[in-house]
């Protein structure tokens, strides 16, 4: 196992102006017959009509039914290239990879960007499956997506949440993913161990999971989605100058209409106040053991990462096959892909290639 630092320079990121609350987390087969490039949606989710998703630049989104949901995700890259499968987190969307994506495609992957349930114009096939938010049935998402579209292997790459289901399927099934590029590193946790009481520090930083808890917290997120993910924004990278404009084409994902369900089911979960489904009770007893992950790994954070986050060195251990570990400096953030493509960029390449 190797341990390296990779510096970021020539780049000046000045401080944004705003709040001083502590800083919290958020905390291969083509298939293209399958694949729609249409914006149709289940009828009885929401007008077909409608859409929850900026424009993509590379085209109009494509529309797969994969398990319970019919999945809008965009792709560039050649068809016939090796396939990369970008993850994108809370209260984030695809757009993250904005410019990670040409880059990748360049080099001749094919790359994959899937909305998560809840988010931008991706919908559940039913409207009476239940709104499920817990890591194992979002990580499961992502195997569906892949059988739907006859992949049987992808580099898989995301932080925040994305990097949680990217950890999820590498560990339970190894078989699918060539390689791992996870900000933060390992993000895999369980019900049993979010009883523990953390420090009072820790604590504070964990504010909106307790908000979420509430009735209030539910309906203040539902109230003031777009406020509370720009404050979420601004305090997990403080040092990332994102203007308007790039606040709110991601925030157009969160005017899907399950995004608060499955954003508050999801905190609820990890406190334990709500239980998830018994489909995924056999995946949640495996993650429960703490799995380690044995596919070539690599793991980056951000130097101006607001969002609580392990230490490297706490986790290392997680990562049984080929794995490094990079620290981007500059004033790099939670969302890592977005503040600094060309380093995620290359992670993902030189993963692929450990």
């Amino acid at each position: 196992m190797k341990m390296a630092l990779q510096n970021k320079t020539g780049k000046t990121r000045r401080r944004l102006v705003g709040s001083s609350i502590l800083a919290l987390t958020l905390f291969s087969a083509l298939g293209v017959a399958h694949a729609q490039t249409t914006a149709a949606v289940p009828p009885d989710t929401i007008s077909a009509s409608a859409t929850h998703a900026a424009p993509s630049p590379f085209g109009p989104l494509k529309h797969v039914s994969a398990g319970l949901l019919n999945v809008a995700y965009a792709e560039t890259g050649p068809a016939d290239g090796p396939v990369v499968i970008l993850l994108h987190g809370w209260p984030y969307d695809i757009h993250s990879y904005d410019e990670v994506a040409p880059l990748l495609a360049a080099k001749g992957y094919r790359v994959l960007m899937p909305y998560a349930r809840g988010y931008g114009d991706t919908h559940f096939l039913s409207g009476k499956t239940v709104r499920n938010g817990q890591p194992a049935a979002l990580a499961s998402d992502v195997i569906d997506f892949m059988d739907a579209l006859k992949i049987k292997q992808a580099v898989l790459g995301g932080y925040d949440w994305g990097a949680r289901s990217a950890d999820i399927v590498s560990a339970l099934w190894p078989g699918r993913v060539k390689a791992l590029v996870s900000v933060s590193g390992y993000l895999i946790g369980n019900q049993a161990a979010g009883k523990n009481p953390l420090p009072p520090k820790a604590e504070l930083q964990w504010w909106y999971q307790f908000y979420f808890a509430t009735d209030r917290g539910r309906s203040g997120y539902e109230k003031n989605t777009h406020d509370f993910a720009k404050l979420i924004w601004q305090l997990a990278s403080p040092k990332w100058a994102f203007d308007d404009a790039t606040f709110d084409r991601s925030a157009k994902a969160l005017e899907n209409p399950d995004h608060v369900d499955i954003t508050v089911f999801n905190y609820r979960w990890r406190l334990g106040l709500v239980q998830g489904e018994s489909q995924y009770e056999a995946l949640e007893q495996k993650l429960a053991t703490a799995p380690s992950i044995s596919v070539p790994t690599i793991t980056l954070e951000g130097d101006a990462n607001g969002a609580p986050h392990p230490a490297p060195e706490d986790y290392a251990k997680r990562f049984t096959g080929k794995y490094e570990f990079r620290l981007i400096s500059g004033g790099i953030g939670h969302n890592l892909p977005q503040e600094d493509p060309q380093a995620f960029a290359k992670a993902v390449i030189d993963a692929d290639h450990l």
